[in-house]
């Protein structure tokens, strides 16, 4: 786990209605999608931007009006507000490669990919 103070962990108490929500509506067998309906739950029930990649769960935060953006967003926030380096975000996206995780470059490619998305 990144340990930077700015990271906080929550979590579900007190927002079963709105999981049940998201859980209809995403998680399929062997309880896939059960961490989309989870984060989901959460930013609805407390005004707090989702952050989410799965195409469903981006159409669920939409049509349920939860903000939401993408992991390759907040990273490069974060690069731009000077928390996260772009070396470091360029090793974790090779990471999130390595781990089957589908990213619009390949390794290596994070720096070139944001410089000409001008993310960063």
């Amino acid at each position: 786990m990144l340990n930077a103070s700015w990271i906080e962990q929550r979590e579900l108490i007190d927002e079963y209605e709105e999981f049940a929500t998201f859980s209809a509506l995403l998680v399929g067998s062997g309880n896939r999608n059960l961490g989309e309906a989870g984060v989901l739950a959460y930013a609805k029930a407390h005004g707090a931007t989702a952050i989410i990649d799965d195409g469903p769960a981006r159409r669920a935060a939409k049509t349920h009006n939860v903000h939401h953006q993408g992991t390759l967003a907040l990273l490069c926030e974060s690069i731009r507000s000077e928390l996260l380096t772009v070396d470091l975000v360029s090793a974790v996206a090779d990471h999130l490669i390595e781990g089957e995780y589908r990213l619009p470059f390949g390794p290596g490619g994070f720096k070139q990919w944001a410089a000409n998305q001008d993310m960063i």
